[in-house]
C-alpha cells in the first residue's frame, strides 16, 4: 500500500522522472451514455449480480460484464447498471458504465440502499486478473425513486472485496464484509495487452501483510462518511470468501462464509471486533464452493438462497426459512433447477415481496434472472401467492 501511495504521490508532484500512477487506485470513468462499445453484440460475458429496490418501486440491477468470454474473470471486465419501473416487467438499456483505466477491472459489485435512503453502489478493481491487494470503491445518489438520479465521485473505502451488502446493527452501526481471499497470489493475465509504461512488476501487490487476509469487518459509525477495518474472523477452507453478517436476536453477529466444504460460520459478541473460531455451518457438496444468499425478513425470520442440487454443480437454486437464527431450515423453494445458475442477491419489499436476482450461463447466453416470491411460498416449498414469478429476464447476451 505504502508503495503504490508513493508512486502516486511522485506522479502528481511532478518529479524530473515521474512514474506513473498506479492505475488501480485511479478513479474509474462513469459514463452515463454508454456507445456501441458496450452493446449486446460487444459482450460476450456477465454475472455476479445485484439487486435493490427504492421505496417508489423503482428496481436497480447491476452486474459485471465485458469483451471476453472468461466467464467474469476477465482483466477487461467492467460494471452496468439497468433499472425497472414496472416492477421488473421491463428494463432500461445500461444505465451507465464503470469503466476503469484500460490496466485495471471492475469486479464483484453490490447495491444498497442505506436507512437515509441513498442508493449505494460499491465494486472492486483490480489491475489484471488478481493484483493481490484489490480495492473497495464506492458511490452513492440520493434519488434512487428516479431514473437518473444524480451520482456522487467514486471514492476508494479499503483494500480487499465487497460483494455482498452491509449489515445495519439495532444501534445504528453499519458494518462492511469485506474480504482479502486467500486466494491472494497475483496473476495478472495480461498478455498481449499493451503494458506501457507499466511493468508486470509495478502493477502486483504481494506485501499486503497475512494478517490482513481474512473475512474482514469493517465499520460505519457515521452513515457512510468514514470506514475503518474493526475485526477479521478466520475461517479454513475458503477461496473466495464472500461472508454475509446478521445480527441475531441476543445481539451477537453472525458471519457466513462460502467455503470449499459448503459453508462456514463465525461469531461475534462485542460488534464485529473479535471472532470465534472457523467452524462448519453447512458440510455438503451441493453447496461447496458457490456463492449464497442470507437476510433476515420483515418477519424476523433468515432466508437463505443456496444451491440445493444433487452434485457439486452450480443448480437448484433453492430459497429456504430458518426461525431460529440458522439453527435449522425448512422450506426450501426451487428458484431454478437448471446447471450454471449461479450468485443470487436480493431484497425485500415493504409488502413482503421478495425479489432474488442471479445469472444463468454466463459465457453462454449470459442472462441476469430475477425471481420474486414471498415468505410463504418458501415456507411451502412452491408458488402460493399471486406475486411469485420465475425466470424473469433483466438481461441476455444471446438468443
Amino acid at each position: 500500500m505504502l508503495r503504490s501511495i508513493v508512486l502516486l504521490a511522485a506522479f502528481l508532484a511532478g518529479c524530473a522522472s515521474p512514474l506513473p500512477p498506479d492505475p488501480a487506485l485511479l478513479p474509474p470513468q462513469i459514463i452515463d451514455s454508454p456507445g456501441p462499445a458496450y452493446a449486446t453484440d460487444q459482450r460476450h460475458s456477465q454475472g455476479v449480480p445485484g439487486i435493490e429496490r427504492a421505496a417508489n418501486g423503482r428496481l436497480w440491477a447491476i452486474w459485471v460484464t465485458g469483451p471476453e468470454s472468461r466467464q467474469v474473470e476477465s482483466p477487461a471486465s467492467y460494471v452496468v447498471l439497468a433499472t425497472s419501473a414496472d416492477d421488473g416487467r421491463s428494463w432500461s438499456d445500461l444505465k451507465f458504465v464503470i469503466q476503469p483505466h484500460r490496466l485495471v477491472r471492475a469486479m464483484s459489485p453490490s447495491i444498497w440502499i442505506d436507512p437515509n435512503g441513498r442508493l449505494w453502489v460499491f465494486w472492486a478493481q483490480s489491475a489484471g486478473l488478481r493484483d493481490g491487494r484489490w480495492g473497495v470503491w464506492a458511490m452513492t445518489a440520493d434519488s434512487p425513486d428516479s431514473a437518473n438520479p444524480t451520482w456522487s465521485e467514486p471514492r476508494r473505502i479499503s483494500n480487499g472485496i465487497l460483494l455482498n451488502k452491509p449489515t445495519v446493527l439495532n444501534n445504528g452501526v453499519w458494518l462492511l464484509p469485506i474480504a482479502m481471499w486467500p486466494l491472494n497470489t497475483p496473476e495478472l493475465r495480461l498478455e498481449g495487452y499493451d503494458l506501457g509504461p507499466y511493468s508486470p512488476e509495478m502493477l502486483i501487490h504481494e506485501d499486503m501483510g497475512e494478517e490482513k487476509l481474512g473475512s474482514n469487518v469493517y465499520v460505519s459509525h457515521d452513515q457512510g462518511e468514514t470506514f475503518e477495518f474493526l475485526g477479521q474472523a478466520r475461517i479454513p477452507s475458503t477461496r473466495v470468501d464472500e461472508h454475509m453478517l446478521v445480527e441475531r436476536r441476543d445481539g451477537s453477529i453472525w458471519m457466513v462464509v462460502r467455503t470449499t466444504y459448503g459453508l462456514g460460520q463465525s461469531l461475534s459478541t462485542d460488534g464485529g471486533r473479535t471472532w470465534s473460531p472457523g467452524v462448519p455451518c453447512i458440510k455438503a457438496d451441493n453447496v461447496a464452493n458457490k456463492r449464497f444468499f442470507l437476510r433476515r425478513l420483515q418477519s424476523g425470520a433468515l432466508l437463505m438462497a443456496r444451491h440445493n442440487g444433487p452434485d457439486a454443480n452450480r443448480s437448484h437454486l433453492t430459497a429456504f426459512i430458518s426461525d431460529d437464527d440458522g439453527a435449522t431450515w425448512q422450506g426450501g423453494l426451487l428458484l431454478d433447477e437448471r446447471d450454471r445458475v449461479s450468485y443470487p442477491d436480493g431484497v425485500q419489499a415493504p409488502d413482503g415481496v421478495i425479489y432474488l436476482i442471479y445469472d444463468y450461463d454466463r459465457a453462454g447466453e449470459g442472462v441476469i434472472q430475477l425471481a420474486t416470491f414471498r415468505e410463504e411460498d418458501v415456507r411451502a416449498g412452491e408458488p402460493t401467492t399471486p406475486p411469485a414469478r420465475m425466470r424473469i429476464e433483466i438481461n441476455r447476451l444471446k438468443p
